[in-house]
C-alpha cells in the first residue's frame, strides 16, 4: 500500500505578498495583470475571496468587486524562486515527488517511513519547516493514491492536514459532492442531478454500463474514482516522459483573451522546468476541457527540440487560435504540455533561424540566472513593459 502525499500551498502568489507586507496582514490581496491590459487576476488570499475574487478572474471585475483591495504584480521568478525553497523540503524525506505546478506537489513516501514516520508525521514535520523557513503556509493531504491526497488537501484548507486511511476510503468519498471528482464540471454535475446523484456514494451505485453510456470512455474512470482507485504512480520530472502545467478555473473561461494571458503564464512555467532539468521538448501538447465534461488534446511538432519559452509560446497560441472545436467557449481547465524529449547536441538551422534562436536562449538564459540570484523579477520583455508602469498597478 502506498502512501501519497499532496502539499499545497495556500494562496500561494498572494501569500508572498501578504508575508512580504506584513502591514497588509488580514487585508483582501489580490496578484495579477493590469485591468487595462486585459489582465486577470492570478491568485487572491482567503479575505479577497469573500468577496468574490478569483483566479483567472477579469482585474476590472476584481476591483469592480474589490475596490479596497491591493493589488500585486505577478513576481514570477519570485514565486519560482520559493517554490524551488519548498521543493528542497520536500526531497530531504523522498526522491519522488512530482510538482505540478510552482504551489503543488505530489509526494510519494512509501520508502520513507522507517527513516521518518508515518506519512502523517512526515506531512506533519513539512508544514512545519515550511513555516519555519518561508513563513507560508501549506495544507496537505495523506493518501494511499494521488486522487484521494489531492482531493483531502483542498478539504480543511488553508492550513489543512486531512489523513485518508486504507481502510476508510469510502467513508470519506461518500459523503462529499460530485463536484470534487475529477472532471465533473457544471454541465456533468447538470447531467447527473437529473439523474438524482449529488454524492460520490450516489454516482458508485450507478451501473458501470450506463456511466459509460453517458460519458464515454471517461465513464470508466468515474467509475473507478468513485470507489478511489487511481494506480498512476508519482514519477519525478527527470524521469517524466513529458513536462506540463495545467490549471482548472473556478469558474467557467468564455474569454479568448483571459485563456492566452493564462496559457503564456503556463508555457512560462512549463519552459523553465525543461531548462531546469536539462531537457528540450518537439511535440507542444495543448489540453482543453469544456463545461460539458469534453476534453481535448491538440498537438504540434515542431523542426527542433527546445527549450526556448517563446519558441513553445508561438506554437502553444497558434493551437489554441486554430485547432480548438468549433463550439461555444466555455473553459473549465486548460493546460499545456512538452513532450518528445532530447538531450543531444542541436541540428543545424538556417543562418537567420539561428541567430533568433540564440537571442531568446540568451534572454531565457539571463532570466534564469536572475531568479536563482535574486529571485525577483527583474527582467521583462521588451513588449510587456509600459511607460505608465507603476509599483502599484500590477502587470504582466
Amino acid at each position: 500500500m502506498r502512501t501519497i502525499l499532496h502539499v499545497d500551498m495556500d494562496a500561494f502568489y498572494a501569500s508572498i505578498e501578504e508575508r512580504d507586507h506584513p502591514e497588509l496582514k488580514g487585508q483582501p490581496i489580490i496578484v495579477g495583470g493590469r485591468s487595462d491590459h486585459r489582465g486577470v487576476v492570478s491568485a487572491a488570499n482567503y479575505t479577497a475571496r469573500e468577496f468574490g475574487v478569483h483566479s483567472a478572474q477579469p482585474m476590472k471585475t476584481a476591483r469592480r468587486l474589490c475596490p479596497h483591495g491591493h493589488y500585486f504584480p505577478v513576481r514570477m521568478n519570485a514565486y519560482a524562486d520559493i517554490s524551488q525553497s519548498i521543493q528542497q523540503i520536500f526531497r530531504k524525506y523522498t526522491p519522488l515527488v512530482e510538482p505540478l505546478s510552482l504551489d503543488e506537489a505530489f509526494l510519494d513516501v512509501t520508502g520513507s517511513k522507517l527513516l521518518f514516520g508515518t506519512g502523517q508525521e512526515i506531512a506533519v514535520t513539512i508544514k512545519q519547516e515550511i513555516k519555519q523557513q518561508l513563513n507560508l503556509i501549506a495544507s496537505v493531504g495523506v493518501a494511499p493514491n494521488k486522487f484521494l491526497a489531492k482531493i483531502a488537501s483542498d478539504i480543511d484548507k488553508p492550513d489543512g492536514l486531512v489523513i485518508v486511511q486504507p481502510d476508510a476510503i469510502q467513508d470519506f468519498l461518500d459523503p462529499l459532492p460530485i463536484s470534487r471528482v475529477w472532471g465533473i464540471g457544471k454541465v456533468a454535475s447538470k447531467r447527473f442531478d437529473k439523474l438524482g446523484v449529488q454524492t460520490v456514494a450516489q454516482l458508485r451505485a450507478i451501473d458501470s454500463q450506463l456511466l459509460g453510456e453517458l460519458f464515454g470512455e471517461q465513464g470508466q474512470h468515474l467509475w473507478e474514482l468513485s470507489r478511489g482507485i487511481d494506480e498512476r504512480p508519482v514519477v519525478s520530472e527527470r524521469r517524466a516522459k513529458s513536462i506540463s502545467r495545467e490549471t482548472t478555473f473556478s469558474q467557467d473561461v468564455t474569454d479568448r483573451d483571459i485563456l492566452k494571458t493564462v496559457l503564456i503564464q503556463l508555457v512560462e512555467d512549463v519552459a523553465r522546468r525543461l531548462r531546469k532539468n536539462g531537457l528540450r521538448g518537439r511535440t507542444i501538447q495543448l489540453k482543453i476541457r469544456y463545461d460539458d465534461f469534453s476534453t481535448f488534446t491538440r498537438a504540434a511538432t515542431i523542426n527542433q527540440p527546445t527549450d526556448i519559452t517563446r519558441e513553445i509560446e508561438e506554437a502553444a497560441l497558434l493551437l489554441l487560435e486554430n485547432r480548438l472545436p468549433q463550439r461555444t467557449l466555455s473553459i473549465r481547465l486548460i493546460g499545456i504540455g512538452i513532450t518528445g524529449f532530447d538531450i543531444g547536441p542541436l541540428q543545424q538551422r538556417s543562418l537567420f533561424d539561428e541567430a533568433d534562436q540564440q537571442k531568446n536562449s540568451r534572454l531565457d538564459h539571463v532570466k534564469d540566472q536572475i531568479a536563482q540570484r535574486f529571485g525577483t523579477e527583474s527582467l521583462k520583455r521588451g513588449t510587456r513593459i509600459s511607460k505608465d508602469d507603476s509599483e502599484d498597478e500590477p502587470t504582466t
